[in-house]
């Protein structure tokens, strides 16, 4: 009886995950084959009570380029390569190197091909749907003090099959939020965007 139930319980995880990720990938299959495209990208910003909002642009080329640029302020995923700079101040990581990087690296880089790249891999990432919504929850192993942010939430549009918004969230419900509108698929990016 018990293994009756382990393995009931265990095909209706299966068909929940399934069904989960078919609606994810339902609902970014208008980026596939989409070499490039731009968006408008306002970056919000909630620090101690506080929030402030600047807009921005998004590019995304292929292979593997995104950058979301506000201002002096960027977030650019080249190849492997993350650059998070905040004025003056410029951090760098390697997604290959950098295991916790590694799973939103695949995330993005899923979103934007129409979901080429598998995240079911990824036990630190999960997925949610609701009418309107896909929401994707990424979460690094408890206890890595060294991350900048705890999680990161990416929201995509289920009807207007759109990336809407990535938040990353800090320490103290500190949070950056990117939202995106006015895509612009097949615009032309310049590589030097990206520089």
């Amino acid at each position: 009886m018990r293994r009756v139930l382990l393995l009931l319980i265990s095909i209706f995880t299966f068909a929940a995950a399934f069904s989960q990720n078919a609606e994810y990938l339902k609902s970014i299959a208008k980026y596939k084959n989409v070499p490039s495209l731009t968006a408008t990208a306002t970056r919000v910003t909630y620090k101690n009570g506080k929030s402030t909002s600047t807009a921005g642009m998004l590019y995304v080329k292929h292979p593997g380029r995104v950058l979301i640029q506000n201002g002096k302020d960027a977030l650019l995923m080249n190849g492997a390569t993350f650059t998070m700079k905040k004025g003056p101040l410029k951090a760098r990581t390697n997604s290959m190197k950098d295991v916790r990087y590694k799973t939103f690296h695949d995330v993005l880089e899923s979103i934007f091909t129409g979901g080429e790249t598998d995240i079911t891999k990824h036990k630190d990432v999960k997925i949610q749907h609701s009418a309107t919504n896909v929401v994707l929850t990424i979460k690094p192993e408890a206890g890595d003090k060294k991350m900048m942010f705890s999680s990161f939430v990416l929201t995509i549009d289920t009807r207007a099959q759109e990336l809407r918004s990535i938040r990353m969230t800090q320490k103290g419900n500190n949070y950056t939020e990117y939202k995106f509108s006015n895509y612009k698929l097949k615009a032309p990016v310049d590589d030097k965007v990206f520089k």
